[in-house]
């Protein structure tokens, strides 16, 4: 089964898709068995499999490249392969309509001074978050990517952060207690 598949990504995130050298693109490429076709000018990818394959390998590259193209720097993109980890993109025009500067006051909660809030959100999920253009993009695990979508969602419709956090804390505080009681449960001998 082959497979093919157009990506379009903005043209200022070319050079990191690339890399120095060809260096990403090649990691790529090796790590998903895909050949990349990159238009460096209109930004389009073509994402071809090498060989025949049932492998989930040419969906997850789908997935690297749209990140990069999110802006999520090539290492990070990469997380993707580990793990139950995958990539959600939230188009901030859900919250702020087509209005750029509803767009910048929405994107202005979500990062926070000096880049606060998103750090705050990432230390509280485990979870990657870029805010680029009009999208917020994040990699994570599935409970990860929960929680941290819906902070995002509560931030881009108005809540506070201080109660935004609390919940994240008290998610986080859950996650805790279930894992400890897993290993309080088991039979050690």
């Amino acid at each position: 089964m082959s497979y093919e598949k157009l990506i379009r990504i903005p043209t200022d995130r070319i050079g990191a898709l690339i890399g120095k050298s060809g260096k990403t693109k090649k990691l790529i490429e090796q790590k998903c068995s895909v050949n990349l076709d990159i238009d460096s000018e209109g930004g389009e990818v073509i994402i071809t499999t090498k060989k025949l394959t049932e492998d989930i390998e040419p969906f997850k590259a789908v997935e690297i490249v749209s990140a990069i193209g999110r802006g999520f720097s090539p290492d990070n993109a990469m997380k993707l392969l580990s793990g139950e980890n995958s990539l959600h993109i939230i188009d901030l025009r859900e919250f702020a309509g087509k209005s750029p500067d509803q767009i910048e006051r929405v994107k202005g909660r979500i990062i926070g001074e000096g880049g606060t809030a998103r750090l705050n959100i990432e230390n509280l999920t485990n979870a990657l978050i870029t805010v680029y253009g009009r999208t917020v993009a994040i990699i994570g695990e599935p409970n990860q990517l929960r929680l941290a979508v819906d902070a995002i969602s509560s931030l881009s419709t108005g809540s506070m952060h201080g109660p935004v956090y609390s919940k994240l804390e008290s998610a986080k505080r859950r996650e805790k207690a279930e894992k400890a009681q897993l290993w309080e449960d088991q039979n050690v001998y």
